[in-house]
């Protein structure tokens, strides 16, 4: 079984409006209905998992997507929500990809790229490389180091995993009082797997500003 699991439950307040990003509407729909019919229109995924503030539970459980299996409100981290659409899958060896629900452009290839590495690793990422030059400053702004570009990746989403390690990488998480930004952080700090970088697209962008919402355009 294919899941993937949509997180949508952030404020999104950099983006000025008056309600979360994910909900600002482009042509009648939402920002995340985009990014949720990417996955209903993709092939190779069975269920969706939507994770949002609890105050949009209501809302978003009038989505009409065939392959919406559950709308859950999410916790006080990305992390708490993560765990909150992970622990929802019961199987062990199923395919889980966890993805930002401001980053509508997903395409196909990428989708599709992630379950096939997934037949052959643990844990993926999604990628692209860096173009400009990336440096270390210390805490007073001064440039300490300048960090080789073929080496560095621009991580985007979604991040797959088999369900039965990014559950136990979350339990042990939990345990170790570990606090992490994303989930791929989950198995890298702990040990646990290796990650393997999916190339991902220019155009796979999270909405952040207002100024993202030409992309649409």
């Amino acid at each position: 079984m294919n899941y993937v699991i949509v997180l949508a439950s952030g404020k999104g307040e950099r983006i000025g409006a008056d309600i979360p990003k994910q909900f600002v509407k482009i042509d009648g729909k939402t920002v995340l209905e985009y990014t949720i019919e990417a996955f209903e229109k993709n092939k190779l995924t069975d269920k969706i998992i939507l994770v949002v503030n609890k105050e949009w539970v209501e809302f978003c459980s009038s989505f009409k997507f065939l392959k919406l299996y559950k709308v859950v409100h999410g916790g006080a981290r990305r992390q708490d929500s993560s765990k909150i659409g992970v622990d929802l899958i019961d199987e062990d060896d199923a395919k889980v990809l966890i993805h930002d629900g401001a980053r509508p452009f997903i395409d196909d290839e990428i989708i599709n790229n992630c379950y096939k590495a997934l037949d052959v690793y643990n844990a993926i990422d999604v990628g692209i490389e860096a173009t400009d030059t990336t440096v270390q400053v210390d805490k007073d702004g001064i440039l300490t180091n300048i960090l080789d570009r073929k080496t560095l990746i621009r991580c985007q989403t979604p991040q797959g995993f088999k369900s039965g390690l990014i559950k136990y990488a979350h339990g042990l998480a939990k345990e170790n009082n570990l606090d992490v930004t994303d989930d791929v952080s989950l198995i890298v700090k702990q040990n646990l797997d290796k990650v393997f970088v999916v190339k991902g697209s220019e155009k796979n962008i999270k909405i952040t500003y207002k100024e993202d919402l030409e992309a649409f355009k």
